[in-house]
């Protein structure tokens, strides 16, 4: 059993790559029952606002099958499914505990025919070329170390012309919402996370790894290099998520 009070983590900066898919791992695995509650209370339920926009933007062309990649507790494959209801829906999360928590609200909302979550590797996606109209991540990307390999998989998946699309939360443009923003990430959200889970730095690590995210433009540039066209990046809220789009 792992001793999760009073645990600490090395900066991402100081990650070397094995080091932070462990640490991720057992981070999602130590807040798995009170995920879905946090993600709601320390974002002031602007999550579920940013999973709508991201769904609405969503494309069906060809094969009506979505993928979400990093999937978690499937908020973000529940949206599509209820959403588009000609649209079948697969999610998979590298977290046995986030996936088997996901399978449980699947059940609950009656759509175990169209929507199926199991354990899968975002840099190893098991499905063919082609097999997705459309394929996303939530809230994932920044907690994979090897993001280019993460999107070419997600590109490949897809059929020509097909949208991938990647919801992450970001920092504000330099100014008075960036310093705010900063200030409620490094000094109030793990205060408030203590309260509510056993693994507070699990939070202190969210607010070191969006600090550490790419810019905009940055991760344009790496969505570009995987060979993606059309790319955008669409911020929400004052640019503390951005909804980022490209095309096969």
């Amino acid at each position: 059993m792992i001793e999760l009070q009073n645990k600490e983590y090395p900066s991402v900066k100081e990650m070397n790559d094995e080091q932070r898919i462990g640490i991720v791992k057992d981070i999602f695995a130590s807040v798995t029952d009170k995920y879905d509650f946090l993600n709601r209370f320390l974002s002031g339920r602007r999550d579920v606002a940013w999973r709508k926009r991201t769904v609405s933007e969503m494309d069906f062309i060809k094969t009506y099958r979505f993928l979400d990649v990093a999937t978690g507790t499937g908020d973000l494959a529940l949206d599509c499914a209820n959403t588009y209801p000609d649209v079948n829906v697969t999610g998979v999360d590298f977290v046995q505990d986030m996936v088997d928590k996901g399978i449980e609200k699947v059940s609950s909302q009656k759509l175990d025919d169209r929507v199926e979550l199991k354990w899968g590797d975002a840099t190893q996606i098991e499905f063919d070329d082609n097999t997705f109209d459309v394929t996303a991540i939530a809230f994932g990307i920044r907690n994979i170390p090897d993001k280019e390999k993460a999107l070419s998989e997600m590109k490949r998946v897809i059929v020509d012309n097909g949208q991938l699309m990647v919801l992450e939360l970001t920092t504000p443009e330099p100014g008075f919402w960036r310093n705010t923003y900063s200030f409620y990430l490094n000094g109030v959200l793990p205060k408030l996370a203590k309260w509510f889970t056993k693994n507070p730095a699990a939070y202190e690590y969210l607010a070191d790894s969006i600090m550490n995210f790419p810019t905009r433009r940055e991760f344009l540039m790496i969505m570009e290099s995987v060979g993606l066209k059309n790319c955008k990046a669409i911020p929400l809220t004052f640019g503390v998520c951005t909804l980022y789009i490209g095309q096969k």
